[in-house]
Protein backbone atom coordinates (compact mmCIF):
# COMPACT_ATOMS: atom_id res chain seq x y z
CA UNK A 1 0.00 0.00 0.00
CA UNK A 2 1.52 3.51 -0.96
CA UNK A 3 -0.31 5.82 1.18
CA UNK A 4 -0.52 5.59 5.17
CA UNK A 5 -4.50 5.51 5.41
CA UNK A 6 -4.50 2.76 3.33
CA UNK A 7 -2.47 0.52 5.61
CA UNK A 8 -5.41 1.19 7.93
CA UNK A 9 -8.74 1.29 5.96
CA UNK A 10 -8.35 -1.41 3.30
CA UNK A 11 -11.79 -2.98 3.42
CA UNK A 12 -11.57 -5.95 1.21
CA UNK A 13 -8.51 -6.82 4.02
CA UNK A 14 -10.46 -5.77 6.81
CA UNK A 15 -13.63 -7.37 5.53
CA UNK A 16 -12.03 -10.87 4.96
CA UNK A 17 -10.50 -10.84 8.18
CA UNK A 18 -13.40 -9.16 10.22
CA UNK A 19 -11.82 -5.51 10.22
CA UNK A 20 -10.73 -3.17 8.09
CA UNK A 21 -8.73 -1.82 5.05
CA UNK A 22 -7.89 -1.01 1.38
CA UNK A 23 -5.23 -1.60 -1.57
CA UNK A 24 -4.73 0.76 -3.70
CA UNK A 25 -5.41 1.13 -7.69
CA UNK A 26 -8.40 2.45 -9.88
CA UNK A 27 -11.43 2.81 -7.71
CA UNK A 28 -14.24 0.60 -9.48
CA UNK A 29 -18.12 1.15 -7.94
CA UNK A 30 -21.78 -0.29 -8.27
CA UNK A 31 -23.87 1.77 -10.27
CA UNK A 32 -22.75 2.46 -13.33
CA UNK A 33 -24.19 0.90 -16.54
CA UNK A 34 -22.62 3.26 -19.67
CA UNK A 35 -21.64 -0.38 -20.74
CA UNK A 36 -22.52 -3.81 -20.20
CA UNK A 37 -19.01 -4.68 -19.62
CA UNK A 38 -18.54 -2.03 -16.73
CA UNK A 39 -22.60 -2.89 -15.44
CA UNK A 40 -20.97 -6.72 -14.98
CA UNK A 41 -17.75 -5.22 -13.20
CA UNK A 42 -19.35 -3.03 -10.99
CA UNK A 43 -21.75 -5.63 -10.10
CA UNK A 44 -19.25 -8.00 -9.21
CA UNK A 45 -17.96 -5.26 -6.73
CA UNK A 46 -21.24 -5.09 -5.08
CA UNK A 47 -21.54 -9.10 -4.87
CA UNK A 48 -17.93 -8.87 -3.37
CA UNK A 49 -18.63 -6.25 -0.62
CA UNK A 50 -22.45 -8.04 -0.06
CA UNK A 51 -20.76 -11.43 0.37
CA UNK A 52 -18.12 -9.54 2.71
CA UNK A 53 -20.95 -7.39 4.79
CA UNK A 54 -22.36 -11.35 5.57
CA UNK A 55 -19.41 -12.69 6.71
CA UNK A 56 -19.11 -9.89 9.10
CA UNK A 57 -22.45 -9.64 10.58
CA UNK A 58 -22.39 -13.82 11.23
CA UNK A 59 -18.79 -12.88 12.83
CA UNK A 60 -18.86 -11.15 16.44
CA UNK A 61 -16.98 -7.96 16.03
CA UNK A 62 -13.37 -8.30 17.65
CA UNK A 63 -12.85 -6.12 21.18
CA UNK A 64 -9.69 -4.98 19.20
CA UNK A 65 -12.09 -3.44 16.35
CA UNK A 66 -13.16 -0.76 18.87
CA UNK A 67 -9.42 0.49 19.12
CA UNK A 68 -9.54 2.18 15.87
CA UNK A 69 -12.97 4.06 14.25
CA UNK A 70 -12.46 2.55 10.96
CA UNK A 71 -12.29 -0.97 12.12
CA UNK A 72 -15.46 -0.35 14.27
CA UNK A 73 -17.08 1.69 11.68
CA UNK A 74 -17.21 -1.16 8.92
CA UNK A 75 -18.46 -3.03 10.91
CA UNK A 76 -21.11 -1.27 12.26
CA UNK A 77 -22.27 -0.54 8.88
CA UNK A 78 -22.15 -4.37 7.89
CA UNK A 79 -23.98 -6.10 10.82
CA UNK A 80 -27.23 -4.72 11.65
CA UNK A 81 -27.52 -6.47 15.71
CA UNK A 82 -24.27 -4.53 16.08
CA UNK A 83 -25.39 -1.27 15.29
CA UNK A 84 -28.72 -1.21 17.17
CA UNK A 85 -26.56 -1.91 20.28
CA UNK A 86 -24.36 0.94 19.25
CA UNK A 87 -26.27 4.04 19.23
CA UNK A 88 -27.43 5.64 22.50
CA UNK A 89 -31.22 5.59 22.14
CA UNK A 90 -33.18 7.60 22.73
CA UNK A 91 -30.73 9.40 20.30
CA UNK A 92 -31.18 12.93 20.13
CA UNK A 93 -31.92 14.38 16.06
CA UNK A 94 -30.82 18.34 16.09
CA UNK A 95 -32.19 20.18 13.50
CA UNK A 96 -31.21 24.07 13.92
CA UNK A 97 -32.85 25.10 17.29
CA UNK A 98 -34.88 22.27 17.58
CA UNK A 99 -34.06 18.64 18.84
CA UNK A 100 -36.17 15.56 18.83
CA UNK A 101 -35.68 12.03 20.17
CA UNK A 102 -35.86 8.81 17.70
CA UNK A 103 -36.66 5.24 19.58
CA UNK A 104 -34.74 2.30 19.12
CA UNK A 105 -38.07 1.14 17.66
CA UNK A 106 -37.81 3.81 15.20
CA UNK A 107 -34.43 3.24 13.95
CA UNK A 108 -33.60 1.73 9.99
CA UNK A 109 -30.40 0.31 10.03
CA UNK A 110 -28.63 2.37 7.88
CA UNK A 111 -25.54 0.72 5.68
CA UNK A 112 -24.45 4.27 4.94
CA UNK A 113 -21.87 4.18 1.54
CA UNK A 114 -22.05 -0.07 2.11
CA UNK A 115 -23.97 -0.59 -1.24
CA UNK A 116 -22.28 1.97 -3.38
CA UNK A 117 -19.27 0.39 -3.23
CA UNK A 118 -16.93 3.05 -2.30
CA UNK A 119 -16.99 6.56 -0.32
CA UNK A 120 -15.75 9.78 -0.53
CA UNK A 121 -13.61 12.16 2.11
CA UNK A 122 -11.92 15.37 2.36
CA UNK A 123 -8.96 16.98 2.83
CA UNK A 124 -7.44 20.56 2.80
CA UNK A 125 -4.01 18.52 2.80
CA UNK A 126 -2.28 15.26 2.57
CA UNK A 127 -1.20 15.84 6.23
CA UNK A 128 -4.90 15.29 7.60
CA UNK A 129 -5.33 12.05 5.83
CA UNK A 130 -2.73 10.45 9.22
CA UNK A 131 -5.87 11.19 11.59
CA UNK A 132 -7.84 8.30 11.29
CA UNK A 133 -4.73 6.02 12.03
CA UNK A 134 -4.92 7.40 15.85
CA UNK A 135 -6.31 4.94 18.36
CA UNK A 136 -6.71 8.45 20.59
CA UNK A 137 -9.77 9.51 19.72
CA UNK A 138 -12.41 9.89 21.60
CA UNK A 139 -14.80 11.92 19.14
CA UNK A 140 -15.84 11.22 15.07
CA UNK A 141 -18.05 12.22 12.39
CA UNK A 142 -19.02 10.81 9.77
CA UNK A 143 -21.31 12.98 7.57
CA UNK A 144 -23.97 12.90 4.70
CA UNK A 145 -23.69 15.70 2.52
CA UNK A 146 -26.58 16.13 0.68
CA UNK A 147 -25.64 17.82 -2.86
CA UNK A 148 -29.11 18.48 -3.92
CA UNK A 149 -30.71 19.69 -0.40
CA UNK A 150 -27.61 22.08 0.31
CA UNK A 151 -27.28 20.03 4.01
CA UNK A 152 -25.64 17.86 5.69
CA UNK A 153 -26.19 15.10 8.22
CA UNK A 154 -23.76 14.99 11.28
CA UNK A 155 -23.46 11.15 13.14
CA UNK A 156 -21.33 12.02 16.21
CA UNK A 157 -19.79 8.70 17.94
CA UNK A 158 -17.88 9.13 20.65
CA UNK A 159 -15.05 6.67 22.43
CA UNK A 160 -15.96 5.85 26.09
CA UNK A 161 -15.11 2.99 28.33
CA UNK A 162 -13.32 1.53 25.49
CA UNK A 163 -16.09 1.37 23.47
CA UNK A 164 -17.65 3.51 19.95
CA UNK A 165 -21.02 4.87 20.00
CA UNK A 166 -23.11 6.97 18.14
CA UNK A 167 -24.56 9.18 20.24
CA UNK A 168 -26.42 12.38 18.50
CA UNK A 169 -27.45 13.04 14.43
CA UNK A 170 -26.93 16.24 13.55
CA UNK A 171 -28.64 18.36 10.58
CA UNK A 172 -26.83 21.58 9.57
CA UNK A 173 -26.93 23.51 6.08
CA UNK A 174 -23.55 24.37 4.20
CA UNK A 175 -22.97 27.62 5.98
CA UNK A 176 -22.22 26.27 9.07
CA UNK A 177 -19.64 24.00 7.77
CA UNK A 178 -15.95 25.24 6.83
CA UNK A 179 -16.14 23.78 3.51
CA UNK A 180 -19.03 25.72 2.59
CA UNK A 181 -17.93 26.91 -0.82
CA UNK A 182 -16.44 23.83 -1.69
CA UNK A 183 -19.67 21.91 -0.85
CA UNK A 184 -21.84 24.45 -3.32
CA UNK A 185 -19.12 23.75 -5.63
CA UNK A 186 -19.38 19.96 -5.57
CA UNK A 187 -23.22 20.52 -6.48
CA UNK A 188 -22.53 22.56 -9.61
CA UNK A 189 -19.65 20.40 -10.63
CA UNK A 190 -21.03 17.14 -10.80
CA UNK A 191 -24.32 18.37 -11.89
CA UNK A 192 -22.57 19.91 -14.77
CA UNK A 193 -20.52 16.80 -15.61
CA UNK A 194 -17.45 18.61 -14.48
CA UNK A 195 -17.52 21.43 -17.62
CA UNK A 196 -15.89 24.28 -16.88
CA UNK A 197 -14.41 23.26 -14.04
CA UNK A 198 -11.64 21.30 -15.22
CA UNK A 199 -8.00 22.24 -16.19
CA UNK A 200 -6.91 21.38 -19.55
CA UNK A 201 -4.95 19.46 -19.77
CA UNK A 202 -5.20 18.08 -16.81
CA UNK A 203 -2.62 16.88 -14.84
CA UNK A 204 -2.46 13.06 -13.67
CA UNK A 205 -0.16 10.68 -11.22
CA UNK A 206 -1.05 7.25 -11.18
CA UNK A 207 -1.22 3.40 -13.23
CA UNK A 208 -0.37 4.12 -17.02
CA UNK A 209 -3.58 4.41 -18.89
CA UNK A 210 -2.34 3.06 -22.00
CA UNK A 211 0.16 0.64 -20.36
CA UNK A 212 0.90 -1.78 -17.41
CA UNK A 213 -0.89 -0.70 -14.43
CA UNK A 214 1.93 -1.52 -12.38
CA UNK A 215 3.66 1.61 -14.38
CA UNK A 216 3.31 5.11 -12.37
CA UNK A 217 3.12 7.86 -14.76
CA UNK A 218 3.13 11.49 -14.44
CA UNK A 219 1.82 13.27 -17.23
CA UNK A 220 -1.67 14.79 -18.70
CA UNK A 221 -4.73 13.85 -20.12
CA UNK A 222 -7.33 15.06 -21.60
CA UNK A 223 -9.82 17.19 -19.19
CA UNK A 224 -12.72 15.21 -19.96
CA UNK A 225 -11.50 12.06 -19.54
CA UNK A 226 -11.73 13.22 -15.13
CA UNK A 227 -14.47 10.92 -14.70
CA UNK A 228 -13.05 7.53 -16.15
CA UNK A 229 -11.06 7.01 -13.27
CA UNK A 230 -13.90 7.69 -10.84
CA UNK A 231 -16.50 5.01 -9.98
CA UNK A 232 -19.46 6.95 -10.34
CA UNK A 233 -20.08 10.70 -10.48
CA UNK A 234 -22.17 11.38 -7.84
CA UNK A 235 -25.28 13.05 -8.19
CA UNK A 236 -27.11 13.16 -4.95
CA UNK A 237 -24.83 12.31 -1.64
CA UNK A 238 -21.16 11.99 -0.84
CA UNK A 239 -19.53 11.38 2.59
CA UNK A 240 -17.16 12.63 4.68
CA UNK A 241 -15.47 11.37 8.16
CA UNK A 242 -13.64 13.84 10.23
CA UNK A 243 -11.83 12.23 12.10
CA UNK A 244 -10.87 15.66 14.19
CA UNK A 245 -9.32 17.62 11.47
CA UNK A 246 -9.47 21.12 11.52
CA UNK A 247 -11.01 22.94 8.48
CA UNK A 248 -9.76 26.37 7.19
CA UNK A 249 -10.56 28.56 4.49
CA UNK A 250 -7.92 27.08 2.65
CA UNK A 251 -7.23 27.48 -1.44
CA UNK A 252 -6.81 23.43 -1.36
CA UNK A 253 -9.59 20.90 -1.25
CA UNK A 254 -8.85 16.98 -1.97
CA UNK A 255 -11.59 14.96 -2.63
CA UNK A 256 -10.90 11.58 -1.98
CA UNK A 257 -13.19 8.55 -3.54
CA UNK A 258 -11.92 4.61 -1.91
CA UNK A 259 -13.55 1.40 -3.08
CA UNK A 260 -14.55 -0.80 -0.89
CA UNK A 261 -14.33 -4.41 -2.17
CA UNK A 262 -11.15 -3.66 -3.96
CA UNK A 263 -9.45 -1.03 -1.74
CA UNK A 264 -8.98 1.56 -4.87
CA UNK A 265 -8.58 5.21 -4.56
CA UNK A 266 -8.85 7.98 -6.70
CA UNK A 267 -7.67 11.63 -5.45
CA UNK A 268 -9.66 14.96 -7.20
CA UNK A 269 -7.44 17.61 -6.06
CA UNK A 270 -9.41 20.81 -6.27
CA UNK A 271 -8.02 25.00 -6.46
CA UNK A 272 -9.40 28.13 -5.75
CA UNK A 273 -8.82 29.58 -9.31
CA UNK A 274 -10.58 33.10 -9.26
CA UNK A 275 -14.08 33.01 -7.65
CA UNK A 276 -14.61 29.67 -7.86
CA UNK A 277 -12.70 26.21 -7.87
CA UNK A 278 -11.23 23.79 -10.55
CA UNK A 279 -9.85 20.42 -10.69
CA UNK A 280 -6.34 20.46 -10.89
CA UNK A 281 -5.28 16.89 -10.75
CA UNK A 282 -6.14 13.66 -9.89
CA UNK A 283 -4.07 10.86 -8.43
CA UNK A 284 -4.88 7.49 -8.34
CA UNK A 285 -3.45 4.43 -6.87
Amino acid sequence: MKKAFLLVVCVCVAMMAVTTGCSNKKVDGGDSSSTDSTAAELSDTVDSVDSATEMIAATPMPKAADQLFDDFFFNFIANKKLQSSRIKFPLAVVSGEKTTELSRNNWKTDHFFRKQGYYTLIFDNEKQMKFSKSTDLDSVIVEKIHLKKDMVEQFWFDHQDGSWKLNQIRNITYDKSYNASFFAFLSRFFANGGKGYVKSPLAYTGPDPNGEETTTVNTTIPAEEWSSFLPEVPSDMIYNILYGQKYSESDRKILTFRGLANGVETQLIFKHHGKDWRLEKIVAY
